[in-house]
Parts: structure tokens; C-alpha cells; sequence
């Protein structure tokens, strides 16, 4: 064990090319916190395994599992020869390592997003027996996505061995099937700039472990102690080590057949040289005869103390292979050699992360990882400090160095450049390093490094980019692959208290990346959150945040208003001065460009004619109207979009801000529920203006186009849209007819059913409506005596079934609903209400 100081740490921040910055991800309960504490006892941070060192919330340590991402910072010395193995410039054997222990739980992705956008490595680590699931590749998918280099760790080793009491061949044929779905995931979404990244154990891409027993192994450690027994290269016994390599004992001769001259079969290298110690240790030590220990401690050179001799069963089992194999080394080995300095990160992750030009003083900054250079920082999220209600801005130096004192643009997510919105000029009170469950003090902190500031709380809402540079723009916003899509309305007990929640409210917006507050039509306070989980911590710590009682509503579900058919004709609106006619239609806007808009690949930002072209290529629009998009809705930014398609109407220009405010209006709450509107295009097909300037004003439009858009909509076929999560059940065959009839008294549908080869472990995945999902783990508990483990993510919008106008149906009992809930009348306005006549 090493024990180091922040002086040593402060030093090697001063050699990028010794820096590693990488995050721990995975499915929740593959093992990420437990297999990071062998790393951490490495370090001599902590003298107990299995601690859960970076569980720092009580609620983590009460419920196991982790909730929000937690730094910090290592010092390693590793050996010459991992030295040598090393491809990209380094400086001397020292090394800093700053990690993030990411959560698996679906609810708390945006705390992996937040983690990966300031690191350039992944450890992906994946459950032996649970292989990938949906989460796995969800993070991947992200990590990918951001152009982070990922190293894979196949963990609980020990439960293929205790409790499936597999053979070796069993356990080859699991791993290998593993490393192969990584590998399909990594393929998917393959980048040129990253290049090859798909992981391979005779690469030293993957190690073996288990995190709980704190050992672990890669090919390259056997391959080291094999090459000097049989005198090979070790390079070339790493590739004899995996794959169809046979060694035949009796002949002393290598083989790529499984049988040899005589026709009898011979073992796979990857069985006899790497798992026969292995599984022969763990025979010796769980059988009854104990005879065979102290041979097999022998031959491989394990020397064990007093009080580990005196252990039995498992914690014998744990002494033993912790003495041979330390998992501490295994990771150790596989970060320093394979994952990415910041030096050679951020040549190819400048262009993902920089808004900017490409040959600005900032973009140069930040390619050359240059500590001289303009600051440019990116804050991925904030971290409540101990005083309450105080934050650390938590974020990663790309360019420049950061210090005490020091002035800086404080660049929030709407901030252009020229412009002054968005934009504050603060200093920095202090720069700290983020220690797990502590801070240490820094005086300051060059480019490739991650860091805490503190002092500019007050003036970041979950993430900015902090900079030295009048020309600098912005790291580019993140995309998360939650969305809050569960509400519940919080009031507070004694209305006295009421500044209290407010404040408690706007603490909660900064400290949680994925969480929203608004206030509703009827004057609640409404919280948003990903999911079930998500909600009860998010008011947790909305509890703690505003340091009064807090009562909170049943869950509420957003809706979407859209349509499923054009217009059946034009609707006609009228001002209130009846001057002037507005004819619109709507019609539905498509799945695919719904998404896109969403999903921020197409924007009210884009070059017109650029834009037009996508619309014309991928989603068959007229050029000439696609050119004639009038604005996005709602905030300007939705899924609804406005076109002018009138052809020779005067004055069209002048009522253009009017319209396109109507439609922001109509857009934000729809004519069925008061709902957000999705997926809707609205065509103005024909206006008929009034001569005089002082008769067609915002006044008279306005309302006019809400009515005509709302018109549109009663016309064209209206649906309501709900939220589906994607729930992925992990579960054993007996308890699979229990999920079956759990989930369908919940609108399910069912669309995949899979057996994990090699294990009685079978995996369901099912659609479910968001409004059903209220219980569903409690549900699944009792329907399988607690054997069915589901995760829920949100996946997509679907209608409802049944149409909102038709008295009895589904969609319009939920309407009817939304509507009461609102203070609304029951029933959705009849047509007449918007639609004039000639």
C-alpha cells in the first residue's frame, strides 16, 4: 500500500502524458463502487476492502447501491516494465489516476453523462452472469458517443464458480460470448477519429475479476509468469493465452487443434494455464479435504500470514486469491497501458467538445491540452459542499490553468458569443480536489486535470463553461438519455415556509443535471424527475435543501397533444375585429423528424438552406417549403413546427412575430388537455389581411392564430400521446410466469424473451405506459418472491389507444382526467369554439 500527499498529486498535474482520467460504468449491481475500492486500498486511501468508499451519501450506504457520481484522485507507481508496455509518451513511472465512480441505476444516467464528458477513459465492467443488459449499452452507447476509450472488467467470477459450478470450458464459452457483445455495441457505433476500440483479452483490454472477493486477473499477468517458465516472448504467450490455442503437456508442443496426433482432446491454453489454478484453489479451499492447500500455496509461491491461516470457507477462498491475484493490480495495469493521457485525448475529442472554430486561441488551447494557454473549463455538474445550501462546481481544466483568485466568463448553456446574455464575469474564491467523501485545498490546477471550485455557485445552473478568453465559445451543451417524465406537485406544510421551498427549489434545479421545476397553471409547484427512484431522491433531497416539511401529491404524468392524420380541410379563424383570416392545417409530422428535433440533430439554429436539404433528403419535404419554416414550438426549441405555405400574400413579414408567438402559445397547451403539443406541422395555407397596418397588429394575431392552430388540430384526427418506459426484467426461469402476469394488468407489451446461454438467468423486455409503472418493482417482487429485478428507462412517446373525442375510450377517460386535475371543464371544447365561418 501507498500512502501519498496532495504535494505529490499537485506535481504530477504537471505531466499530462502521467494523467489519467477515466469512469467506472456498468448495469446497476455489476459491481462498479466494490471494484473500485480494490483500487482505492491500492492507492492506501482506505485500509479496509470492500468499504464502499465512494458511497458518501447515507442513502448510498443504506441502499447499496450508488446514486450520485463521486471523484478521486489517486498516485500510483507502476513497474518498469508496465512502463515499456505503454505506447503514448509518458514521463517516468508515476501516475495520477482520476476516477469517477459512476451509478448504474437507469434513473441516475445524467450522473454518467456528467462523469464521462470530463474523463477520456471507461472501465465497463459486466456481470459475469447477468452479461450486457440495457443499461450496459446505454452507458457504452454514451461513452462512445463522447469518444471515450473503454477497457472492459468481466466481474463476478466467484459466482460462476461457487454457485453455477460451471466447467472451464463453460466459463471460456460465457466470457467469450460477453466480450462479443461489448464488442457488437462498441461496432454500432463505431468512430473514425476513436478508431478501433473493440476489446480483447490478448489486447490486455479485459480483465477478469471479482470485486467482492478483491481479485482479478488480465492475460498479460499469467503471460508474465508463464514466459519466464517457458522462456517465450510474453507478447506472444498473451495471443497463445486466448482463443483455439491448445498446449499439448506431453509433447511440450503448442497446437491451434483441440486433439492431437492420436486423435485425443487436448485443453484450451486459456483452461490450463489461467483457470486450472484458479478453479483448483477454489476446489481445495470449499471441498472438505484441506489437504490440498498447502501444495497448491506452494507451487505458486503464496505465502499467507497467521491470522489468514486460521480463516476458513469463503474468507479463506478471499485471503488466497487476494495473495495471488489482487484485483488492484489487474486494473492498475490495464488503465495506465491502455487508457488515453489527456495529451492524446483531446486531439480527437476537441471537435465533439468545442462549439467553436477549429483554429481559435481556445480550440488550439484545448487540442494541445496547454497549460499555458486560455482557460477554457467545462463545470458537468454541481456538488453540494458541507456548508448548506453551498455548491463546488465540479468540472474538468480542457485548456489554460485555473486558480484562487483568478477572474473568469462564466458562460451559461444559452450564452452567444457577442452577446451578453447568459454571461458573468466572477472570481474564483478557491480551487479543491475532489477526494471522494473529502476536499483537499489546490492553489491551482493546469489543463487535462479534473477539479472543484468554489465561489460561483450562485451564478452556474448544472453545468457552464468557465474561460479567460473575450473569444472563447462554448463546450457543447450535454445530451442526456433520461427525461423527466414523473411529477408530483410539493407544497409545504405551514405557508410561512413557502420562501423556504423556493429557495429549496432552486438549489435542487443546480444540484441534479435531469430534475425540473415549474410552476403549473394553477400555481403548484411541480418537480420533474427520470423516474420512481429518481423521485424519491430528488425529494429527498428537496427535503433536506429547504429544511422544512414537505407534502407531496401523487405522481403525475406529462402527456403529449398530436395528431394522426392531415386536416380533413383548412380551419378558418377570424380576428376579433373580423379584418383579418387565417386558414391553417395540421398534419402529422413524423416519428423520424419528431425524434430528430428532439434529439437536437435538427434546430431552429441551422442554416435555413442546410436544413431544407436534410428535410427535402431524409424526410421528404418540399424544398420550397422547407425553406419557409417559420419557428420551432413550444420554447421555441419543441417538436412542432410552423410553415408558411401561402403563396402571394401581401404583409406576410409583418404578421410573422405574431404567428409564430400564437403558435408558442398553442404549442405549450393544447386544445384537448392543456398539454404540451408533439409531432405536429402546422401549415398556413392562406391569410386574408386587412390593408391598414393598425388592424393586423399582435393583438388581433395572436389570439387568432392560437384558435386557428387549435381548429387545425380538432380537424386532423387528434391522439394523445403518454410516455413508454423500456423495462428490462432480469429474472430466473421459475419466476418468469409471475413477471408475465405482473405485467400484464399494466398495458405491457412484451417484445423480447431471452435465456443467458450457460445460465438459468432469462432476460424480458417490455414496453410500459409511464402512468403504470407506479409499484411495478414492489409488484414484481411479490408476483416472484422477490427473484424479478426490473429497470425502466424511458424509451419513447406512443398513443394512447382510442381517440379523445370518443366518449369511453381510454385516451379520452385519461384526458377527462388531466383535464379535472387542472380545474378545467371535463369535457374537451367543441369545435365550434375555434373554428369560424365564412
Amino acid at each position: 500500500m501507498v500512502k501519498f500527499t496532495v504535494d505529490e498529486l499537485r506535481a504530477l498535474m504537471e505531466k499530462p502524458t502521467n494523467i489519467r482520467n477515466m469512469t467506472v460504468i456498468a448495469h446497476v449491481d455489476h459491481g462498479k463502487t466494490t471494484l473500485t475500492d480494490s483500487l482505492i486500498f491500492k492507492a492506501g486511501i482506505t485500509s479496509s476492502r470492500g468499504a464502499r468508499h465512494m458511497d458518501t451519501r447515507p442513502d448510498e450506504q443504506e441502499r447499496g447501491i450508488t446514486i450520485k457520481s463521486t471523484a478521486i484522485s489517486m498516485y500510483f507507481k507502476v513497474s518498469d516494465e508496465d512502463v515499456k508496455a505503454i505506447e503514448q509518451k509518458t514521463d517516468g513511472p508515476e501516475f495520477l489516476i482520476n476516477l469517477i465512480d459512476s451509478p448504474g441505476h437507469v434513473d441516475f444516467s445524467s450522473e454518467v453523462t456528467a462523469a464521462l464528458r470530463v474523463t477520456d477513459g471507461a472501465l465497463v465492467v459486466v456481470d459475469t452472469i447477468e452479461g450486457v443488459c440495457v443499461q450496459t449499452e446505454t452507458v457504452l452507447r454514451q461513452a462512445l458517443s463522447e469518444r471515450i476509450r473503454p477497457v472492459l472488467v468481466v466481474n463476478k467470477v466467484d459466482r460462476a464458480l461457487l454457485e453455477l459450478k460451471i466447467s472451464k470450458e463453460e466459463l471460456y464459452t460465457s466470457f467469450v460470448r460477453t466480450i462479443e457483445n461489448v464488442n457488437v455495441v462498441i461496432a454500432t457505433y463505431y468512430d473514425p477519429a476513436l478508431g478501433d476500440v473493440q476489446v480483447s483479452p490478448d489486447r490486455g483490454t479485459v480483465a477478469f475479476a471479482s470485486g467482492m472477493q478483491g481479485w482479478g486477473f488480465t492475460l498479460a499477468q499469467f503471460a508474465a509468469r508463464y514466459s519466464r517458465k517457458f522462456g517465450i516472448d510474453k507478447d506472444k504467450m498473451v495471443r497463445r493465452l486466448w482463443g483455439d490455442n491448445f498446449f499439448n503437456p506431453a509433447t511440450k508442443r503448442w497446437s491451434t487443434k483441440g486433439t492431437d496426433a492420436d486423435g485425443r482432446p487436448l485443453e484450451r491454453s486459456f483452461n490450463f494455464l489461467v483457470l486450472d489454478p484458479i478453479f483448483k484453489i477454489f476446489d481445495a479451499v470449499m471441498s472438505t479435504n484441506k489437504e490440498g492447500i498447502g501444495q497448491i500455496l506452494d507451487k505458486l509461491d503464496i505465502t499467507l500470514d497467521a491470522a489468514a491461516r486460521a480463516l476458513e470457507g469463503k474468507e479463506l477462498l478471499k485471503a488466497i486469491m487476494r495473495k495471488f491475484l489482487p484485483a488492484g493490480d489487474a486494473l492498475l495495469d490495464m488503465i495506465v497501458v491502455h487508457l488515453p493521457s489527456p495529451v492524446v485525448a483531446q486531439r480527437y475529442r476537441v471537435e465533439t467538445l468545442y462549439e467553436g472554430p477549429a483554429d481559435d486561441e481556445s480550440a488550439l488551447g484545448i487540442r494541445a491540452c496547454d497549460p499555458a494557454g486560455p482557460l477554457v473549463l467545462f463545470v458537468s455538474k454541481m456538488v453540494p459542499a458541507v456548508e448548506r445550501g453551498r455548491f463546488y462546481a465540479f468540472g474538468r481544466v480542457f485548456s489554460g490553468t485555473v486558480r484562487a483568485g483568478q477572474s473568469v466568463r462564466i458562460q451559461g448553456a444559452r450564452y452567444v458569443p457577442g452577446r451578453k446574455d447568459d454571461l458573468y464575469v466572477k472570481t474564483i474564491q478557491r480551487t479543491v480536489l475532489m477526494m471522494g467523501r473529502t476536499v483537499d485545498t489546490l492553489v491551482d490546477c493546469p489543463a487535462g486535470n479534473i477539479v472543484g471550485l468554489v465561489g460561483i455557485d450562485e451564478f452556474v445552473l448544472k453545468s457552464a463553461t468557465l474561460t479567460t478568453s473575450p473569444t472563447a465559445h462554448n463546450i457543447r451543451v450535454m445530451q442526456f438519455s433520461v427525461a423527466p417524465v414523473v411529477e408530483v406537485a410539493v407544497e409545504v406544510a405551514n405557508r410561512a415556509d413557502l420562501p423556504k421551498l423556493v429557495e429549496g427549489l432552486k438549489r435542487l434545479v443546480t444540484m441534479d443535471s435531469v430534475a425540473q421545476t415549474r410552476i403549473s397553471e394553477s400555481g403548484e409547484h411541480v418537480v420533474a424527475a427520470a423516474g420512481e427512484l429518481h423521485l424519491e431522491v430528488v425529494l429527498k433531497d428537496l427535503g433536506s435543501l429547504a429544511g422544512v416539511p414537505i407534502k407531496v401529491s401523487p405522481p403525475i404524468v406529462p402527456y403529449r397533444e398530436s395528431v394522426s392524420a392531415p386536416s380533413a380541410r383548412p380551419a378558418l379563424a377570424k380576428s376579433q375585429n373580423k379584418h383579418n383570416r387565417l386558414y391553417a392545417a395540421a398534419l402529422p409530422l413524423g416519428d423520424a423528424l419528431t425524434s430528430a428535433i428532439e434529439a437536437g440533430s435538427i434546430t431552429a439554429h441551422d442554416d435555413l438552406k442546410l436544413r431544407a436539404r436534410v428535410l427535402a433528403d431524409e424526410h421528404g419535404w418540399d424544398v420550397a417549403e422547407a425553406r419557409k419554416i417559420w419557428a420551432f414550438g413550444p420554447d421555441t426549441s419543441g417538436p412542432n413546427v410552423l410553415v408558411d405555405a401561402t403563396k402571394g400574400v401581401q404583409y406576410m413579414n409583418e404578421i410573422k412575430d405574431s404567428c409564430v408567438a400564437g403558435l408558442q402559445w398553442a404549442t405549450k397547451s393544447g386544445v384537448l388537455a392543456e398539454e404540451p403539443m408533439r409531432g405536429v406541422r402546422l401549415n398556413l395555407v392562406d391569410v386574408v389581411l386587412h390593408p391598414d397596418a393598425i388592424h393586423r397588429g399582435g393583438g388581433q394575431i395572436i389570439q387568432t392564430t392560437r384558435r386557428v392552430i387549435h381548429a387545425a388540430s380538432l380537424l386532423a384526427q387528434p391522439v394523445l400521446h403518454e410516455p413508454m418506459f423500456l423495462v428490462e426484467i432480469q429474472c430466473p426461469g421459475s419466476a418468469v410466469g409471475g413477471v408475465y402476469s405482473c405485467l400484464s394488468t399494466r398495458r405491457a407489451q412484451v417484445f423480447s424473451e431471452e435465456q443467458r446461454v450457460g445460465a438459468p438467468v432469462f432476460t424480458i423486455k417490455a414496453y410500459v405506459p409511464v402512468s403504470e409503472s407506479f409499484g411495478l418493482s414492489a409488484a414484481l417482487r411479490q408476483a416472484t418472491g422477490g427473484q424479478a429485478f426490473p429497470q425502466c428507462m424511458f424509451d419513447h412517446w406512443a398513443a394512447v389507444p382510442g381517440s379523445p373525442l370518443e366518449a369511453g375510450s381510454k385516451a379520452a377517460d385519461i384526458v377527462t382526467k388531466i383535464r379535472t386535475r387542472k380545474g378545467l371543464s371535463p369535457g374537451i371544447p367543441p369545435l365550434e369554439n375555434y373554428l369560424d365561418r365564412l
